[in-house]
Order: structure tokens, then sequence, then C-alpha cells
């Protein structure tokens, strides 16, 4: 049975108090002590309790390329325990895919024999640690979603993963003495990234289970431990293919040959955008003035094997660090957080060769109170339309509204009948 996350709650001066169960929140706000003071993360005020003992909960990040799992950890008399989690889903590829558009479009201008401004990109530098947007995205979302629970909960100390995978060992394994300092993670690290890379299934006949590292070029005939040559097997598979090499072993499975060459050729993208970030993620973290634990991507996984938990991100970020182990993991459901952004500032649309299509009539967002996405209650009382609905709502300057809700789409409803639930905020959000 899945339990519930606990609801946040805080005093009559907005201060945070100890997070409530669910069932708790409910009596609250039945009998009119509490209100809803924000629903993502789904937070109550009390109307008239001011101050009081609270304990204090830690924030542990896994950060990932695509998704940051985030996990609350309450530290009790009856040991750890996971109050809250979260997994945070960044949009960084559609902001590279964005400023590559960009790009594209802005050379397509200067190739042409048409009026535009001179080219400006060799004086432009660039300040020291400078990350591409699609980088800083991740750390900047995940900052804000700390800074957010350090305002809604009694947050007093944070864990995140600082090292996943060592790419210049896996790129090279035969560095040795001075060129690099080999750590005693290297070969734990490296079936991690070879588990995470194929799915945790055996590259050729797809099983799960108990999987061996392999080499495609045997090393008796000359093959490196590097990473691209390296696949992870189940014990027949493994031992089927003996010292033939790739080919050889799939010449009469030339869809399978196909197939595991083409996941051979996925780069470390994943890994060196991980790389490339934490130390970033580690500095803003540290502005928090609280203790800030790190551990490595390995530690991790031993921490949630050993304590045979599921793998899930907001899991991994509870066995983060030494503090990661013998902590009590609910089966909860995780808080769906995906950044969409706050719309763009584009006001002129164009069409895919780079003429315009479409102005913008007015630079404005909000009209009557109201912002493209904000989550609200319609209460229509006459029409095609009549009735109660809930839904997001798209505006219009003339006030004439759509809705959409879970299962349709309603046009030309109004704003007087509309009550805001949920400000859009830049991210979406599912239980």
């Amino acid at each position: 049975m899945t339990n519930s996350q606990r609801a946040f709650v805080l005093d009559s001066q907005q201060k945070p108090l100890d997070p409530c169960h669910p069932a708790r929140a409910r009596e609250l706000l039945k009998a009119g002590k509490a209100a809803v003071f924000r629903r993502y993360p789904f937070t109550i005020i009390l109307k008239e309790r001011s101050g009081g003992f609270v304990q204090p909960l830690a924030l542990k990040i896994d950060p990932g390329s695509k998704t940051t799992g985030l996990t609350l950890v309450l530290e009790g008399k009856r040991g750890k325990k996971v109050v809250w989690g979260a997994e945070l889903h960044h949009r960084g590829a559609a902001i590279k895919a964005d400023l590559a558009s960009r790009a594209a479009l802005r050379g397509s201008r200067r190739s042409r024999t048409t009026r535009y401004r001179p080219a400006r990109f060799l004086n432009r530098a660039r300040p020291a640690g400078w990350l591409p947007p699609s980088l800083m995205h991740r750390v900047l979302t995940t900052t804000t979603w700390a800074k957010r629970l350090n305002r809604l909960t009694s947050m007093d100390s944070l864990s995140m993963e600082l090292v996943s995978f060592d790419t210049q060992k896996m790129q090279n394994a035969e560095i040795r003495g001075e060129q690099y300092k080999k750590g005693t993670l290297h070969a734990t690290e490296l079936r991690a990234y070879l588990l995470n890379k194929w799915n945790g299934k055996c590259a050729y006949c797809k099983k799960e289970g108990l999987l061996e590292v392999e080499h495609l070029i045997p090393r008796s005939r000359g093959g490196s431990n590097r990473v691209s040559n390296l696949v992870v097997a189940c014990p027949a598979c493994n031992t089927k293919k003996g010292t033939q090499t790739l080919e050889e072993f799939l010449s009469k499975k030339p869809a399978q040959l196909k197939r595991i060459q083409a996941q051979l050729e996925i780069p470390l993208h994943d890994t060196a955008a991980v790389n490339a970030t934490k130390y970033r993620l580690l500095e803003s973290l540290k502005q928090f003035d609280y203790p800030v634990e790190t551990g490595s991507g390995a530690q991790t996984s031993f921490n949630r094997k050993a304590q045979k938990l599921d793998k899930a991100h907001w899991v991994d970020a509870a066995c983060v660090g030494d503090s990661g182990f013998c902590i009590r993991v609910p089966q909860l459901r995780p808080l769906r957080i995906k950044c969409t952004g706050h719309g763009s500032r584009q006001v002129c649309r164009t069409d895919k060769y780079g003429f315009p299509r479409l102005h913008k009539s007015t630079r404005a967002k909000t009209f009557f109170g109201f912002k493209t996405g904000d989550t609200v209650q319609a209460s229509i009382p006459t029409g095609k339309n009549k009735g109660q609905h809930q839904g997001w709502v798209a505006c219009r300057a003339t006030g004439s509204f759509d809705l959409k809700t879970a299962d349709s789409k309603l046009g030309g409803v109004s704003q007087r009948f509309l009550t805001r639930i949920f400000q859009l905020d830049g991210y979406e959000y599912a239980a």
C-alpha cells in the first residue's frame, strides 16, 4: 500500500513547523483551524498557533542530467525516516534545442543578401565559471527548490551526490602512475555506469538478473578495458560468446548487431552534464550556511542495494552519503515536478525559414489577474459549459479565456466566473 507524503505546516506567522500526516491536515482544514497556503508542495497555515518545538529535517539531493531526486529526511527517536520526496524533471534538452534553432536562424539570415546587423560574436567575453544555459538551468532549478523547501520546512542540513562516474578512467583504463590516481570505487562506478547505459539488462538477450561485465573484443584478442569495449551480459550469453568478437557472435543476427552498435555509440552526454554542474551546485548549496554532506554514486548504489530498496531518483537521494544507510524509506508517491519555463519573450514568431508569420499585440502576460497556465476553478451559471470545472486557463486580453480540463477543452469562458487555485510558477506538478 502506498503511503501518503507529509503535508508541510506553517504557524500563523508563516514560520515552519513539523510536517503532519495528510489525515491530520484534513482535520485541521475541516475544523477551520487551518487554510491551504500552497498547493504544490501541499502546505497549510494554522490560523491561531504561533511557534512550537520543531524537529530538524535534512534535504538530500541526487543530481541528474534529466531528473534530480529530492528527499526530506526526519531524524527522530526511532531513527531516520523519509517524510517527503520529489523528482524534478529538467528542461536542459529543450533549452539546448531552442538555442541551436536560434543560432541556425541567425546564421541563415547572415548568409542571405539582406540587411542585418554586423556579427558581434567576436567581442563577447565569458565570465569565469561560465556554464551553458542548458547546464546552468539544472543548477538554478535545483537551488530554487532547495530555497523553497527551506522556507516551508525546518531544514538544517543538506546532502548531495557529488561524484557519479569517473569518465576519464572509463575512456582510458590504461592510465597509470602520476597520470591518474585511481580511486578505490572505480570498478563499482564503472559497473554502475554500464548498468545504467544498458538499462540493467543483458546487452544480448535483454534479460534482467545477475549480470557480468563483458568485453566486446576479448582481452585475449587485444581488446582494452575502455568503456567503449564493455557491456553487461548474463552468464549464459557471456559463456556462449566466449572469445568471439561482437561481429562474429552476431553474424547471423544483423538486427541485434545493429541495435547494440547503435547503443554503443551513445555518448557520455548525461555523465558530462552532471560532472560539469556538480561543483557549481555544491557552491550554491553552501550559501545556505548549513552543513553539506557529499557522497559518491557508488556509495549511493551500495546503500540502496544493502537496504533492498527499489531504484528511483528520490530513493537514490535518500541513500546519498554516510547518512543514507539505516534509513526508513516508505513506499511514497513522489511529487513529479516538470520544468516548463515562464513562457517566451519573443515578440515576432517566424516560420522555419525565418520569415515573420505572427506578431504579438502586447507584451503583457497577465490579464484580469490571470496568467496562461494558472490552475483555476470555474463556476459557470449558464450556457453550454454550465457547471463546475477545474483546469488550466489560456488567457486573452478580451477576458474570454479557454479552459483545459482533464478530459475536455472549454472555449469562451469569461474571467468573471474563474477563481484561481494555483498560480503558474514555471513548473507542472503530478502526484
